[in-house]
């Protein structure tokens, strides 16, 4: 039986901060979902997996000691030749993947213009056919719509090796894996049951450590409070006497003197040792208190003086058709967006959702400064120019903007300084702009591209609290379905509206 044990493993680059630290874990045969933020070391591990990579300190012990193993980067670009072998197979296990993902083994001639989502298929289905000990998959469901999806999962679900996957699909990790393992603050902990059962855990864990960090803070401030309390008694014992020998009067004898200047030292002594007492109580709890940082959230007060728009309506489409070229996409369309809309587009690859978010920007009745339009993949150069917008607004609305950026797993002080943010880092800046300057409308297309799970969860937190019209192109069904009430379903040249 396969299994992969992690016995302290730590890794750093170079002479670097460790980007691992003491790993260990136990996986056994099954599928184990790897999450964490975005630059956590998700990748590290993989490759460390992989072998790609060697532990700075520790090890990791496979059983069989050298297993097969196959791992399934993000971007698939080569026609590498497993998947060619794979194409040519006609074994029964070739067979079935086949079947099961929707293979055309003709497709291969036709190799460079194959979708992104169609080559991921055939990465995967080479993977699966080559039956590993150890599979590794990096983002498997990119780019497929919810068919492809489906056929993916179907055929994951057969294989009885060890599987490791990271994805930030919350559909996956909770039809396919068993376990959690969470890349976190430098560290990796495996956790039981999907994604969902795993993060009631760790935040349940998370809410005990609220707790008693609190309980820690309010004994430190009742330590510091004796402690204040014990000096003034002790200033006061030391006034108490200076003044006693001030005022002494020539008549008092030495007997009664010095029975006094006993009394006073007794209190002076008494008051000295309270202190020393509350001052090592103090440091006590201080100890105990420890560093501790607080989650960063999206609150209310960012839409707090938000005014919707004048417009009731703020797109409306009525056109005998739309067309790609020559090509007629879609029928007859009729179809409105009011200012307080909330609207999921879905439908398969190619059937028309792009040209019709499209059109009905073009159709706006509202000017398209008050819109935000994200699509799914922004250019080098539209990148820069989104950081250098963000730097030139007025100081107000920047403040707005840079604390949703933070909000959304980014430090606004680096992605400032930076000459060009990553794909990641891009998107939660053009979000955060688009809220934070109060778009009227907010069309975003695939925005959870790029995004962690921790950010995905964020976004959502905002979207919800977001006043304006909201348009979502979007395969993440949880994601689609925390934010929006409205589905257009963009199939067979038509466009099919429902509650949902």
């Amino acid at each position: 039986m396969s299994s992969v044990r992690a016995h302290r493993v730590s890794f750093a680059f170079s002479d670097a901060v460790p980007v691992l630290s003491e790993v260990d874990f136990h996986l056994s045969p099954g599928w184990t979902g790897l999450v964490g933020a975005n630059g956590a070391g998700k990748s590290t591990l993989l490759r460390l997996l992989a072998g790609e990579l060697t532990p700075t300190e520790g090890h990791l012990q496979f059983e069989p000691s050298t297993p097969t193993l196959r791992l399934c980067r993000q971007e698939v670009e080569a026609l590498t030749p497993d998947i060619s072998a794979f194409a040519e197979s006609w074994d029964s296990v070739a067979r079935r993947l086949h079947g099961q993902l929707g293979l055309d083994v003709t497709a291969l001639e036709r190799w460079p213009t194959l979708s992104p989502g169609e080559r991921k298929r055939w990465q995967v289905g080479a993977a699966l056919a080559a039956e590993p000990h150890l599979l590794l998959l990096d983002e498997p469901t990119n780019h497929l719509d919810a068919e492809a999806r489906t056929w993916l999962i179907s055929a994951l679900r057969r294989f009885r090796g060890l599987g490791i996957v990271v994805s930030h699909d919350r559909d996956l990790l909770e039809s396919l894996t068993t376990s959690t393992l969470r890349v976190h603050h430098g560290s990796a902990r495996l956790w039981p049951g999907a994604y969902t059962a795993a993060r009631a855990h760790w935040e349940a864990e998370r809410e005990a450590e609220i707790a008693t960090h609190q309980q820690a803070r309010a004994e430190q401030r009742r330590a510091a409070h004796l402690l204040d309390q014990a000096r003034r008694e002790q200033q006061s014992a030391d006034a108490a006497r200076h003044t006693r020998k001030r005022l002494k009067n020539k008549h008092d004898n030495d007997a009664r003197s010095m029975g006094a200047k006993v009394v006073a030292g007794w209190a002076e002594a008494g008051a000295g040792r309270r202190v020393g007492i509350a001052r090592r109580e103090l440091e006590r709890v201080s100890e105990a208190v420890g560093e501790f940082t607080a989650d960063k959230t999206v609150g209310r007060s960012v839409f707090l003086d938000y005014v919707r728009a004048p417009n009731p309506w703020l797109f409306t489409l009525d056109v005998p058709g739309l067309r790609a070229g020559d090509v007629e996409l879609l029928g007859p369309v009729n179809l409105s967006v009011s200012r307080e809309a909330r609207v999921r587009v879905e439908g398969p690859n190619g059937a028309g959702k792009s040209t019709l978010v499209r059109a009905l920007l073009e159709n706006a009745r509202i000017p398209l400064e008050r819109v935000l339009y994200l699509p799914q993949d922004v250019s080098a150069d539209e990148a820069r120019a989104t950081l250098d917008a963000v730097r030139a607004l007025p100081p107000e609305e920047r403040g707005r903007v840079l604390s949703l950026v933070a909000a959304l797993g980014v430090d606004p002080e680096r992605l400032l300084a930076s000459e060009q943010p990553s794909p990641g880092e891009v998107r939660k800046l053009l979000i955060a702009r688009g809220l934070g300057q109060h778009a009227w409308a907010l069309v975003l297309d695939e925005p959870t591209n790029h995004l962690d799970l921790p950010s995905i969860e964020r976004l959502e937190a905002a979207l919800r609290e977001y006043p304006g019209a909201l348009m979502l192109v979007t395969h993440d069904t949880s994601f689609a379905q925390a934010c929006t009430s409205e589905v257009w379903r963009v199939e067979h040249g038509q466009v099919t509206v429902t509650s949902g």
